[in-house]
C-alpha cells in the first residue's frame, strides 16, 4: 500500500478544510483494497458561525449514498457535534432513532443523511477521522485467533475492539471503552471483523496513518506467505448451462437477472479447489457486504436447477432459524454463485449491482484463501451476519421499494442497431431497464452507445459464423437472451421484374430473409432458457400491400413474415412468443435515402412532403414509433399474444 498523497495537489487547499477532507476521502476511495463501493466512511470537525452570529462545533461526515472514489463536498452531511456526543451517553437508542436524530441534528436539510458510524466519529477526539474495510487487516481478524496476530503485529499501537453490530451499539461500545483513555496513545482503532479507523488533526497524517497501517497487515501476510497464486487451468465455457442458472435463480427469485460470470483466472481457480464448498460457505468478508451477497454462495454441481432450489431452502431455513417472528424474509434467491470449472457468477437485477457483487466476489474469494494459509478462514458467527442483513435500517428500506422497470433484468439483442428502427429500439429497451446487446455491420456501433447497458458489436449478420459469435458474447456478458428484435434489412433500388439484377435479388434475400433465418435459429436455445421470452420481426407493409419495382424487397420480406408465423407454431410449447410488425414511410431510417424517397414520390405524384403522410390519418411514422411498439409486443402487453401481424403506418387503404 502506498501513499498517493500529492504536495502539489493539496497545496492550493492549505486552507480549505473541507477540500483537504474531499481530497483524502478520495485517495482512500480509489483503492479497492481500502474500500469497496460505498464502503468506509469519513469527516472532519470543524467550527462554523450560525445564522445568530453564534460560534458552533459541526461534524462533516459522509453522507449516505455516497462513494469515497467520488464524493465531493456536497457529499457531507453537517450534524451538529454536542448532540452526536450527547447520543453516545444514552443507554438505549434504536437505529432508526439514531438516523432520525442525526438527521434532526444537521443544519442542511438537503445534505444526505449522515453515516450510521457519525457517533463513532464525533467521539473521536480529532479533526480528521478516515474509516476504511481494509482487505489485509479484515483478512487476518478473520482467522483462528486472529485478534491475538492483530496484537502481534501491532502490539500497543492500535486500539482493538471486539466486533460489535454497526450503528448505535458500536457508538456505545467504543464510547465506553474509551471514556477514560488518552487517545493521543493509539495510531489506529481496529475494528475485528470490520475494518480500520486512524485519525488525526492532519489530513495528510490520518491518511498516511491509515496506509502504513495496512502495508504493516500486507506484510505480515506476506511473511506468512498467505499470498494466492492461481493454478491454471484449461479454459471451459458452457454458455446454455449459464442460461440455464440464470433462468433458475431468476424464477427463484421472482424477476428477470443479469447473471455476470467472472472466468478470470483468479476465480476459475478458487472454483476448481478441492475444499471450495467448505471455505465458500463460512460467511462474508465484512458483514456488510451481506446486504449485496447474502451470507454465503450457491455453489454449482452437476444439477444446476437442483442446487438453486436447495439453496433457496436452505435459506429459508436460515431465516427461521433467527428471526424474531417480526422481520420479513428477504428473496431466497442467491446473489452469486461458485461454478466448478468455470468461474464464479453474479445475480442482480442490473449491470451496475452485478459488478459491484463481482467485485466484491473477488476481493472475497482472495481474502479467503489467504485466511485458510494463516490456520483457517473465520468468518463471523451466523447470527451475527443475519443481524446486519436483517438491520432495522434494511428492513425499513423494503417498504420504501418502487416498482421496476419493465424490462429490468431483461437481455435483450437488436440487430441494425446503428440507425433507425434499430436504434431507437436500443434506446427504449435500454430506458426500460433492459441490458441490449445492439449489432451493426457499420464498426461506429461499438462506440455509439454511452451506456454500459449497452453492448455494441459490430457484426455482418449474413456471415452465420459472425452471428454466432456475437450471440455467444451476448451470452458471456449478460448470462441469456430475452428479447429479440431481428430488424437489420435493406431497400434495394425500384427494378421491376425484367430488369432485376441477379445480385441485388440474392443480396435482399440474404439480408432481409436468410439472416433473420441463421440469427433466430442460433438465439432460439438461448431464448429457450430466457424469462419470459420474446421476437419481434420487423417487417414490411410490403407484405400486405406490394408496389410495383419493389419485387425484392417485397418478396424478401414477404418470406420473413411467413418465417416468423411458422416460428410462432414451433416455438410457442417453449414459451417463446414470436410476433410481427408491418411498418410504412418510416423516412428516418437507413432505407429511406434522399435518392429513393425523391423517386417513391414521384412515381406516386406527390410531393415528398405529401408523400410522407399520404396515410389516412395523416400522420408521419417516426423510427420511435415502431420502437414503441416493439417493445410493447416484447413486454407484458402481448404477453399472451404470438404470430400476430401488427401494421404502424397511420392506416393504409390498401392494407385495410
Amino acid at each position: 500500500m502506498k501513499s498517493l498523497w500529492d504536495d502539489n495537489k493539496t497545496g492550493k487547499y492549505k486552507h480549505n478544510v473541507m477540500q483537504l477532507r474531499v481530497y483524502t476521502s478520495q485517495l482512500l476511495g480509489q483503492e479497492p483494497d481500502l474500500v469497496l463501493h460505498g464502503g468506509g466512511n469519513t469527516s472532519v470537525k470543524v467550527k462554523e458561525t450560525n445564522l445568530f452570529g453564534e460560534s458552533e462545533e459541526l461534524l462533516y461526515v459522509k453522507g449516505s449514498g455516497w462513494n469515497l472514489a467520488t464524493i465531493e463536498a456536497a457529499g457531507f452531511a453537517p450534524v451538529k457535534l454536542d448532540v452526536l456526543k450527547r447520543m453516545a451517553e444514552l443507554e438505549q437508542l434504536s437505529d432508526t432513532e439514531m438516523v432520525k436524530n442525526q438527521r434532526a441534528a444537521m443544519i442542511n436539510p438537503a445534505a444526505p443523511n449522515p453515516s450510521v458510524e457519525a457517533i463513532l466519529h464525533a467521539i473521536i477526539p480529532f479533526k480528521y477521522v478516515d474509516h476504511t474495510h481494509a482487505d489485509a487487516v479484515v483478512t487476518i481478524t478473520n482467522t483462528e485467533k486472529g485478534e491475538e496476530k492483530i496484537r502481534q503485529i501491532y502490539g500497543s499501537r492500535v486500539l482493538i475492539i471486539p466486533y460489535v453490530m454497526p450503528g448505535f451499539v458500536l457508538a456505545k461500545k467504543v464510547y465506553e471503552l474509551t471514556r477514560d483513555i488518552d487517545w493521543g496513545r493509539f495510531e489506529a482503532m481496529i475494528l475485528l471483523n470490520h475494518g480500520v479507523f486512524t485519525f488525526n488533526n492532519d489530513p495528510k497524517k490520518s491518511y498516511e496513518r491509515m496506509i502504513d497501517i495496512v502495508s504493516e497487515a500486507e506484510d505480515y501476510l506476506k511473511k506468512q506467505k498467505a499470498v494466492v497464486v492461481p493454478v491454471r487451468a484449461a479454459a471451459r465455457e458452457n454458455l446454455l448451462d449459464l442460461a440455464r442458472m440464470r433462468q433458475a435463480v431468476s424464477r427463484i427469485k421472482g424477476a428477470a437477472l443479469i447473471a455476470k460470470l467472472d472466468a478470470g483466472l483468479k476465480q476459475v481457480s478458487f472454483s476448481n479447489l478441492a475444499n471450495v464448498t467448505s471455505i465458500a460457505t463460512r460467511g462474508p468478508l465484512t458483514p456488510d457486504h451481506v446486504i449485496r451477497t447474502k451470507p454465503i454462495p450457491v455453489i454449482m454441481g452437476k444439477d444446476l436447477e437442483k442446487d438453486i432450489t436447495q439453496y433457496s431452502q436452505s435459506y429459508k431455513k436460515y431465516f427461521e432459524r433467527h428471526t424474531d417472528g417480526q422481520l420479513t424474509c428477504l428473496n431466497p434467491a442467491p446473489c452469486w454463485a461458485v461454478w466448478p470449472g468455470y468461474g464464479t457468477v453474479a445475480f442482480s437485477r442490473g449491470l451496475k449491482e452485478a459488478e459491484i457483487i463481482s467485485d466484491i466476489t473477488a476481493h472475497t474469494i482472495q481474502a479467503i484463501q489467504c485466511g485458510e494459509v494463516l490456520g483457517g478462514w473465520k468468518a463471523l458467527p451466523e447470527k451475527d451476519i443475519f443481524n446486519v442483513e436483517y438491520w432495522e435500517l434494511e428492513q425499513v428500506k423494503l417498504l420504501k421499494k418502487g416498482s421496476s422497470p419493465v424490462f429490468q433484468g431483461k437481455v435483450a439483442l437488436v440487430t441494425g442497431a446503428a440507425s433507425g428502427i434499430g436504434r431507437a429500439c436500443v434506446k427504449v429497451l435500454q430506458a426500460q431497464g433492459a441490458v441490449v446487446a445492439a449489432l451493426d455491420i457499420n464498426p461506429e456501433i461499438t462506440a455509439l452507445f454511452s451506456q454500459k447497458e449497452v453492448l455494441g458489436l459490430t457484426c455482418d449478420v449474413t456471415n452465420r459464423e459472425e452471428v454466432r459469435k456475437s450471440v455467444e458474447k451476448t451470452i458471456r456478458c449478460f448470462g441469456g437472451l430475452d428479447i429479440l428484435v431481428s430488424n437489420a434489412g435493406m431497400f434495394p433500388s425500384s427494378k421491376n421484374i425484367v430488369e432485376m439484377n441477379a445480385d441485388v435479388w440474392n443480396r435482399s434475400l440474404a439480408l432481409n430473409l436468410s439472416s433473420h433465418q441463421a440469427l433466430l435459429q442460433i438465439c432460439i436455445p438461448y431464448l429457450s432458457l430466457g424469462i419470459e421470452p420474446a421476437v419481434v420481426i420487423i417487417a414490411s407493409k410490403n407484405v400486405l400491400a406490394p408496389g410495383p419495382g419493389a419485387s425484392a424487397y417485397s418478396v424478401a420480406k414477404a418470406g420473413l413474415t411467413q418465417l416468423a408465423r411458422i416460428a410462432a407454431l414451433e416455438l410457442a410449447s417453449s414459451g417463446i412468443r414470436v410476433n410481427i410488425i408491418h411498418p410504412d414511410a418510416v423516412f428516418d431510417t437507413g432505407l429511406w435515402t434522399p435518392e429513393v424517397l425523391a423517386k417513391r414520390a414521384k412515381h406516386y405524384g406527390m410531393t415528398e412532403e405529401d408523400y410522407k403522410t399520404k396515410n389516412l390519418l395523416k400522420v408521419a411514422i417516426t423510427s420511435k414509433d415502431v420502437a414503441a411498439l416493439a417493445c410493447a409486443m416484447a413486454g407484458p402487453v402481448f404477453s399472451k399474444t404470438t404470430g400476430a401481424q401488427v401494421p404502424i403506418d397511420g392506416g393504409n387503404d390498401r392494407v385495410i
